[in-house]
């Protein structure tokens, strides 16, 4: 906390805040009696594992919550009471004075409008601008988040920009009004270490420029040691510790908050090991899983819209029980050539061998018997679960229509599942809106696995997930692919969690594989300029450190520009 900050007006006070969910006749409890404040130029950071009440609290703020909440206590803004007033009152409130950033963009943001619109709309709700002013204004803040050829992403849909986009558009609405506060829910989820360390010099940057302030809730703890001022740790709706983020990473009180920093994945500090897939001295190989050669894919025409190369000249093996590691910026092909292993996307020049067949160029049926060999956990949980299903019919869906079990069998199979992912067996009849977002991306990993695939495609399956689940999840998943032996190709933008999961990593940059070896190759010894940049934007979860790295990269940002 800055001595700036220790006198200067409070934006936000919070006191005896209670937020309860009445289900099945019974109230329970998602918030209890939280007390706190945030200053003007101050960043809070609320931590916890999914489900522990971080986002639902935050939301009672605006009053956003389903109608079957009930928030008690009070909530100051600047001094005046938002709890209980007028829902037109809220409604000038909100964007205008309190902004959020939330966590699943794609169900965030309106897909039957282009990005440029829903920002527009945003900007001349609040402001008296002309449609062209407007326009100006969006593009501007396309441009500030760093969002590729902002002229030409105004104009498009959110299904046609990348989950990093996709999360760039939503900050770029966010802040259009200047909020005095900003709930910033999971604001780098979805991006990479390169656009995330822009993201958050952006966040720095506006709370400074605008005094305004920022309660943060993240379960990345290199985020919170960059960004916050102060931590709040919560615990089954409880705040169970608060205080400097300099005291709580370096000493903490409460076991939970000490059980939580233990699980944080650290870049570098992974054991040194031996690719285990590789076969012993003389044995055969076996055959690759998965095969790309030369393969280029392309996204057709439509419309206005140009056909667009999105990989090209990809060569590419991954070998039974292996893990492969991609990794890249936001909108560098990841997800693409992962949609492409699974058979979603056809391919434009190539061959791409998947589980021994050549699907290069094969009809809707010919992929049919390859959906029973490939799972695949999509970046976005919100989106690719159906909200009409319970949660129990959603994991066992693939195994009713594979005709591998049906009525007794079948539930004892969902259950098993579950327990795989550490949900209780009673959400079993829950629908995906009433659970949290990382309890959603382990329902679409119990779904991928349920017919023990030969293939894995997981797409992002950690950036939900708080850091104690993210990390007994990955041991589940090493456990798992251990006893299974299914190849997996895992993609992230994590290097931390690709450190401890994967055998091989290969880099993408802009549709191009540029790099490729094990894991201790690719992060201990980078070749490429382009990995080393990867590398060193990695924020490290230690406040002193981070800061003293960030210093050195704005001075070093600082010579060049001088040179220049």
């Amino acid at each position: 906390m800055t001595a700036a900050t220790a006198t200067s007006e409070t934006v936000l006070e919070v006191k005896d805040l209670g937020v309860d969910f009445w289900v099945d006749g019974t109230f329970y409890p998602a918030a209890v009696g939280l007390n706190y404040k945030v200053q003007r130029g101050e960043v809070l950071a609320i931590v916890g594992e999914s489900g522990s009440g971080k986002s639902s609290s935050s939301m009672a703020l605006l009053g956003l919550l389903p109608a079957n909440a009930k928030v008690t206590g009070s909530i100051k803004l600047l001094g005046k009471e938002l709890q209980g007033i007028p829902q037109s009152d809220l409604r000038a409130v909100r964007g205008n004075q309190i902004a959020v950033i939330f966590q699943e963009p794609m169900t965030a943001l309106n897909p039957v409008y282009t990005v440029g619109f829903q920002i527009m709309e945003a900007l001349r709700s609040h402001f008296d601008l002309t449609p062209k002013e407007a326009k100006e204004r969006a593009i501007d803040l396309l441009t500030k988040v760093e969002m590729p050829d902002p002229p030409t992403a105004f104009n498009k849909y959110p299904h046609q920009l990348s989950g990093g986009q996709r999360q760039r558009a939503m900050i770029a609405q966010s802040i259009s009004c200047d909020p005095v506060l900003l709930i910033a829910d999971e604001p780098t989820t979805a991006l990479d270490v390169t656009v995330q360390a822009e993201i958050l010099e952006l966040l720095r940057s506006l709370h400074k420029r605008l005094d305004s302030a920022i309660i943060l809730i993240t379960h990345d703890m290199g985020v919170v040691a960059d960004l916050a001022d102060h931590i709040m740790v919560m615990k089954d709706g409880v705040a169970v510790e608060t205080g400097t983020v300099v005291d709580v990473f370096e000493r903490p009180q409460h076991p939970y908050t000490q059980q939580l920093l233990a699980a944080v994945p650290h870049l570098g500090q992974a054991p040194l090991q031996i690719n285990e897939s590789e076969p012993a001295p003389g044995a055969p190989k076996p055959a690759p899983v998965l095969k790309f050669e030369n393969v280029a894919i392309e996204y057709p025409k439509r419309g206005r819209v140009p056909a667009f190369r999105a990989a090209e000249d990809i060569n590419l093996e991954i070998y039974p029980g292996e893990i492969l590691g991609l990794v890249g910026e936001s909108g560098s092909g990841k997800t693409t050539l992962g949609r492409a292993s699974v058979g979603l996307l056809p391919i434009a020049e190539g061959k791409l061998t998947v589980v021994g067949q050549d699907i290069s160029n094969a009809s809707l049926r010919d992929l049919r018997p390859l959906r029973r060999k490939t799972g695949i956990v999509f970046q976005d949980p919100g989106s690719s679960l159906n909200p009409r299903m319970p949660i129990g019919q959603s994991i066992g869906e693939p195994l009713l229509l594979a005709g591998e079990a049906s009525g007794k069998e079948l539930d004892k199979r969902v259950q098993e599942l579950l327990a795989q992912v550490e949900l209780p067996t009673s959400y079993r009849n829950r629908y995906p809106h009433e659970l949290s977002g990382g309890q959603r991306q382990r329902v679409g990993i119990a779904r991928a696995l349920a017919l023990t695939p030969e293939l894995l495609v997981a797409d992002e399956p950690t950036s939900a997930l708080d850091v104690s689940v993210q990390a007994r999840f990955l041991d589940l998943l090493q456990e798992i692919q251990d006893q299974l032996q299914f190849a997996c190709l895992f993609v992230s933008h994590d290097l931390a969690v690709v450190d401890i999961l994967a055998h091989r990593i290969a880099v993408m940059h802009r549709g191009r594989l540029v790099e490729q070896g094990t894991r201790d190759e690719i992060l201990r010894t980078p070749k490429d300029p382009y990995t080393q940049r990867l590398i060193a934007a990695v924020p490290l979860p230690d406040p002193v450190a981070q800061r003293e790295r960030r210093e050195e990269r704005a001075a070093s940002k600082a010579s060049e520009e001088g040179r220049n």
